[in-house]
C-alpha cells in the first residue's frame, strides 16, 4: 500500500519525501514523474523490545512512500498529475507555512483541483451505471447508488470521504480512483522558528483538516532533510538542542500507517527484533504471510503476548507465569503491539 505526498509546485514535498527515506532515492525535483521510495517506521516500541530481549540487529516495518508531481498553475499538465494521485492508496498533502505564503489559498486551490476532477468521473459513471442499472443489474444499482450520494457531496464542494460508506461502498469509490474518498492528511511544513507549529499559518491547516475529516502533523521538511543525513550521535544532540525528542519524521511515518489503516505486530529472537505491518483486523494466518508465505501455508498456531506485557514483567518467562502468554488458531484477529511466534509446518 502507498501513501502519495500531494500539493503544489514548490511547497517541500521533495524535501519531505527525501527526509523520510532517508536520502535513499535520487530524486527527480520538479518533474513529471513520481518519486518512489521505501521509508522505515520509527518505532520506539520497537527499540524498547531489544532492551529486553538481548538481539543482535533490529529492524523496523516500512512503508511505501510516493513523492506526486507537484500540481501545477494554469493547469498545464495537470490530467497526468491527477492520474497518479488516483493510483496511490492515502493522501499526504504538504501545505507551505512560511514566507508569507497563502496557506488557505493553497489548500482551496488544491481541494478545488480534485473535487472537480472527481466530479467529471463521477458524473460521467452515474450515466453509465444509470442505463446498466435500468436492466436490473443490481450491481450497477450499488454503484449508482454510490456515485449519486458521492457527487452529492462534491457539488458542495465537499471531499467525497466524508460520507458515511460501508466497506462495499468503500471499494466502489476505489474502483472509480475518487482521489477526494482517500484517507488524507495535511502536512503543515513550517520554517525552522515554527517547529512547534504555533504559527497562525500552521493553525490554518489544523483548523481545515479537523473541519474535513482529515489529520494534520506539524514538520519542518528542511530542517528534517537535514536531520536525517546526520549520524546517530550527532542527531540526538541536534534533536536536544531543539528540546525534541526524535524527528518529525517519526510521528509522520506513524501516522501514514494509521492513513493507510495498518497495524504492527513484532517478532523478538536473539538475531533479530523486528515490526512488521498489517492491515487492521487481519488474521493470524494473514500475518504469518507477511514473514513468509510458507509459514502461512503451513500455520498451526501463533504463540504470542502483547508488548506492555513484556514491558511490566521483564521477559517470557514471568509472561507464562502470570498466565499472558497466549495460544491462538487461525480465526484470531492481530491486535495492534502483539509479540508473535508462529508455529507451522510444511
Amino acid at each position: 500500500m502507498e501513501c502519495g505526498l500531494i500539493g503544489l509546485q514548490g511547497v517541500g514535498k521533495t524535501t519531505l519525501f527525501s527526509a523520510l527515506t532517508a536520502h535513499s532515492v535520487a530524486v527527480q525535483v520538479g518533474g513529471m514523474k513520481p518519486n518512489v521510495g521505501v521509508a522505515p517506521i520509527p518505532d520506539p516500541r520497537l527499540n524498547k523490545i531489544s532492551t529486553f530481549v538481548p538481539t543482535q540487529k533490529i529492524v523496523p516495518a516500512t512503508l511505501q512512500v510516493v513523492d506526486l508531481p507537484g500540481v501545477p498553475s494554469g493547469g498545464s499538465n495537470l490530467n497526468s498529475v491527477l492520474a497518479h494521485i488516483r493510483n496511490v492508496d492515502a493522501l499526504c498533502q504538504v501545505v507551505k507555512c512560511f514566507d508569507g505564503n497563502d496557506v488557505a489559498n493553497d489548500i482551496n486551490a488544491m481541494d478545488s483541483e480534485l473535487i472537480v476532477a472527481d466530479m467529471v468521473v463521477v458524473e460521467g459513471a452515474i450515466e453509465k451505471a444509470d442505463r446498466t442499472a435500468k436492466h436490473g443489474d443490481k450491481e450497477a444499482q450499488q454503484r449508482l447508488d454510490v456515485l449519486t450520494r458521492a457527487f452529492a457531496l462534491l457539488e458542495e464542494e465537499r471531499p467525497a470521504r466524508e460520507g458515511d460508506w460501508d466497506e462495499n461502498d468503500q471499494l466502489v469509490l476505489k474502483a472509480y480512483g475518487i482521489m477526494t474518498s482517500k484517507p488524507m492528511l495535511y502536512a503543515a511544513n513550517v520554517s525552522e522558528g515554527d517547529v512547534s507549529g504555533e504559527s497562525e499559518a500552521a493553525t490554518v491547516v489544523k483548523t481545515h483538516a479537523e473541519a474535513t475529516g482529515g489529520g494534520s502533523l506539524v514538520c519542518c521538511a528542511q530542517l528534517e532533510s537535514e536531520i536525517a543525513e546526520l549520524d546517530e550521535d550527532d542527531r540526538g544532540d541536534m534533536l536536544s538542542s531543539m528540546g525534541l525528542s526524535e524527528p518529525a519524521v517519526g510521528p509522520l511515518a506513524r501516522a501514514f500507517n494509521e492513513l493507510l489503516g495498518l497495524s504492527t505486530f513484532y517478532t523478538a529472537g536473539e538475531k533479530e527484533v523486528r515490526a512488521w505491518s498489517i492491515v487492521k483486523g487481519a488474521s493470524a494466518p494473514v500475518a504469518a504471510g507477511a514473514i513468509h508465505s510458507d509459514i502461512e501455508r503451513g500455520f498451526i498456531r501463533a504463540e504470542c503476548y502483547h508488548v506492555d506485557d513484556l514491558f511490566s514483567l521483564g521477559n517470557e518467562k514471568a509472561i507464562k507465569e502470570a498466565g499472558k502468554l497466549r495460544r491462538e488458531g487461525k480465526n484470531y484477529t492481530m491486535q495492534d503491539g502483539d509479540v508473535v511466534n508462529f508455529l507451522f509446518n510444511v
